[in-house]
């Protein structure tokens, strides 16, 4: 049977890589956007790709009509929630509106388990559901300090994520918090040191040897642990 692969955020960055990734190596993919994407429109080819628009991570509304409309798909192997922003992170969270710290806290740490919580029903029997974090969420390894904001939204996901694998014990899949590296994104600059497709093709080979292992670890794109 092929495998499945839900992707959210997918419309560019890391999240479009990874579909070509998981595209390239037979599976078939489920992948979301706010906004359609003509740069993902323009990988689908047979039926192995669907993509689904208006899905925004910070609507629940929009997670449940999402839901909804899959409820005939197959459930999948990994559910990989990719979404995340990163809204002045150069500026120290103190200065810092607290609208702006609560629009990055909500939309890289609450929305991913609230979007887990929605679709752990959906995930395969040795499958994973991943998120997208950073070693920047690493308080072992804060030694310098810098985008603030940003670092404690992924280490409080990292946090939620190891609850939310602890309240879900015995379940029958696993979770993986995800650093892709130093990507040249929008998120990370033209200065970082991977390419897209390198980190992605990573990530990928990680996850699909990690298939059937249950738990809750933080990895990088070569299967390296981080230190929480």
């Amino acid at each position: 049977m092929r495998r499945r692969a839900l992707v959210v955020g997918a419309s560019r960055g890391l999240g479009l890589g990874l579909v070509v990734q998981f595209l390239a190596r037979g599976w078939a993919v489920t992948a979301t956007v706010r906004q359609p994407s003509a740069a993902l429109a323009d990988l689908a080819m047979g039926n192995r790709l669907q993509i689904e628009a208006g899905v925004d991570i910070d609507d629940d509304a929009a997670v449940a009509d999402l839901r909804a409309r899959l409820a005939e798909v197959p459930d999948f192997d990994i559910v990989f929630v990719v979404a995340g922003i990163a809204t002045q992170a150069g500026t120290p969270a103190a200065l810092l509106p607290r609208e702006i710290v609560g629009a990055v806290f909500q939309t890289n740490a609450v929305s991913p388990i609230r979007f887990a919580e929605a679709f752990h029903r959906r995930v395969a029997p040795g499958g994973l559901i991943v998120l997208m974090t950073s070693k920047l969420g690493s308080v072992a390894l804060n030694r310098g300090g810098g985008w603030s904001s940003y670092r404690a939204s992924k280490a409080a996901l990292n946090t939620l994520a190891r609850s939310f694998a602890g309240q879900h014990e015995g379940a029958d899949w696993g979770v993986v918090l995800m650093h892709p590296g130093w990507v040249r994104t929008d998120l990370g600059g033209r200065r970082a040191t991977l390419a897209v497709e390198t980190s992605a093709r990573g990530m990928v080979g990680v996850l699909e040897s990690r298939l059937g292992q249950r738990g809750c670890h933080f990895l990088d794109y070569t299967g390296e642990m981080v230190p929480w």
